[in-house]
């Protein structure tokens, strides 16, 4: 597993951004989906940070839900918002997920720090990530962390050939809840976005199992 940032940006394979609209968006399948999904929901090669697919939520439509539902702070809801949307593009992963983990990991707060040493919003552990951790200046920046996070979550999910089930598990190092309860933060987070793409109903059948 290559957990360096500057050398995996242009190797992003289509069947994890089909992954990427098909599994969370639509509330789709976590165990199970293989790089095979419909090509009709495959994200562009390469989109450009600001272009957002239709059904995706906007930083705004981020900071709204964040501020509403978790009492984040507009300011900060924003920051999220936009690192989450930026590490989504870059690395093929729903938004709806990576706020999803995030939920679980902090619940939105970026100066959580875990028993163990696991730093911000995404929980970024320094002792197990030190070649990505090492120029990070400061983890409890929304932009660093979420990079670093979904760069890692990225990882995991080539690793697991796009099993997110499994992916999520590596993720949290093992807790065979997590995945369940990553899940229910979608389903929560991702009524706040009424807008959803239309995904083939056999593309989510089994969620998480």
């Amino acid at each position: 597993m290559n957990n360096n940032l500057g050398e995996r940006r242009g190797a992003r394979s289509h069947g994890l951004r089909a992954l990427a609209l098909a599994a969370i968006l639509a509330g789709g399948s976590f165990h199970g989906m293989s790089n095979g999904a419909d090509a009709s929901v495959v994200v562009p090669t390469e989109p450009a940070y600001d272009a957002v697919p239709q059904g995706i939520p906007t930083a705004e439509d981020i900071a709204t839900m964040l501020n509403v539902r978790f009492h984040i702070g507009l300011h900060d809801a924003l920051k999220i918002g936009e690192a989450v949307l930026q590490a989504a593009q870059r690395d093929a992963i729903s938004p709806i997920l990576l706020l999803a983990v995030i939920a679980v990991e902090s619940n939105f707060n970026r100066f959580a720090v875990s028993v163990a040493g696991a730093r911000g919003l995404m929980q970024i552990l320094p002792s197990q990530h030190r070649d990505i951790v090492l120029h990070a200046s400061d983890l409890t920046d929304a932009g660093t962390n979420v990079r670093i996070g979904s760069s890692i979550l990225h990882d995991y999910l080539e690793a697991s050939d796009g099993d997110v089930h499994d992916a999520l598990l590596r993720y949290s190092g093992g807790a065979k809840d997590y995945p369940r309860r990553v899940a229910d933060r979608v389903s929560v987070i991702k009524t706040a976005f009424p807008v959803q793409p239309r995904i083939p109903a056999s593309e989510t059948a089994a969620q998480f199992q």
